[in-house]
């Protein structure tokens, strides 16, 4: 079935579909809808289809929400949008990236502002997102070597993180970046954010979770990253970086 009799059968313009095939335009539920009776998809494929959708839709979400709904929830609609997205890059500029945290370092970051069994279901859904590592997307991870340099829980908590990076870094499709401190910069690092693919960007402050689809605002953070681009150390360079940042905190663990 060509696209136009697709477009003219679903009561949609050829240039939508079109615009959707090829990952420019994120169609409504409704669209969703339409052409899945066009095609006659499956009720299962139906269902994945607008769950990718809900994932993908534009939101704000305040942070004081998401912990009284139990951050797990939020844990899984980022799962979602991974899954629906066949490249996923990510600048975190404080804090190690969330596709490589230990559970140590998940439960220090949360510290005490999640009660105990919210912060279990908040680790454990985190730690099940990292299993989209083991499928063929490709990841590029970007941390400037502060994100490295903040103790957080504690030396021994910092090197078994640390370890945890290097090791994944040499995943075939993981490219695991550090910017280091000693790279002269022109370029602010206000906040962080990950781009799926090229149809949205998640960005987290201190109050609240923002899911973009703007198609404009999406090419913004698009130049932002190949701003900061240029400044990343990648590979040996950045497990250097990595490995010296471990010395430095066994060196503390020695000294106690």
């Amino acid at each position: 079935m060509s696209g136009a009799e697709a477009a003219r059968r679903a009561g949609l313009s050829q240039s939508k579909v079109s615009r959707a095939e090829t990952g420019s335009f994120l169609p409504t539920e409704s669209d969703v809808i339409a052409l899945c009776r066009v095609y006659e998809a499956s009720l299962e494929t139906r269902r994945e289809l607008l769950d990718m959708t809900r994932a993908l839709r534009q939101s704000s979400t305040s942070a004081r929400v998401v912990l009284q709904r139990g951050g797990w929830w939020m844990q899984q609609r980022i799962g979602k949008l991974e899954m629906a997205s066949s490249q996923i890059r990510t600048f975190a500029p404080t804090v190690v990236v969330g596709l490589l945290q230990t559970e140590s370092y998940v439960d220090a970051l949360l510290g005490d502002s999640v009660e105990r069994e919210d912060r279990r279901r908040m680790i454990s859904s985190r730690v099940e997102r990292q299993r989209i590592l083991d499928t063929e997307r490709h990841f590029t991870l970007v941390m400037t070597e502060g994100a490295l340099r903040w103790n957080m829980g504690g030396a021994a908590v910092m090197v078994e993180q640390l370890d945890h990076l290097v090791r994944e870094s040499h995943r075939p499709n993981v490219r695991l970046g550090i910017i280091e401190w000693t790279t002269p910069a022109t370029v602010p690092a206000l906040h962080g954010f990950t781009i799926y693919d090229s149809r949205a960007v998640l960005l987290g402050t201190q109050t609240a979770t923002a899911i973009v689809t703007d198609r404009k605002e999406i090419q913004d953070y698009e130049a932002h990253w190949a701003e900061l681009e240029p400044l990343v150390s990648y590979d040996e360079a950045a497990r250097t970086a990595i490995e010296c940042a471990a010395t430095d905190y066994r060196s503390i663990t020695k000294h106690k």
